[in-house]
């Protein structure tokens, strides 16, 4: 795992979020188990029940008692929205005023994509 800041549930559910947002798991699919995730990303089953935990949370997955856990049907566009707020809340303002500091123009940046 890279070494960040963020507490590593974190970082797992950001992990997550990304494969749902990105089509890798899409409605209606299994999760891997909080064992086999543990296995694959190097980390306590702990922490990866915490970052499952989240999700639950916040609805994006459904719990099926001895089956596991699988994406609700509404998860990617429910995802989409929050990762758009938290992008012109948070990101947007600050890429902003980079842009105004260096007198870039936006038009010009769209031209060089």
């Amino acid at each position: 795992m890279p070494v960040s800041d963020r507490p590593v549930y974190l970082q797992l559910r950001d992990r997550i979020a990304d494969a749902i947002l990105d089509g890798t798991y899409r409605a209606g699919d299994m999760l891997p188990s909080v064992r086999a995730l543990a296995a694959e990303q190097g980390a306590n089953p702990l922490t990866v029940a915490k970052a499952y935990q989240l999700f639950q949370d916040e609805g994006l997955v459904v719990v099926r008692r001895g089956v596991g856990m699988f994406v609700a049907e509404d998860a990617t566009a429910r995802l989409l929205d929050r990762e758009r707020r938290a992008f012109l809340d948070e990101e947007w303002p600050r890429i902003r005023a980079v842009m105004e500091r260096l007198r870039l123009d936006p038009a010009e940046l769209l031209e060089g994509a």
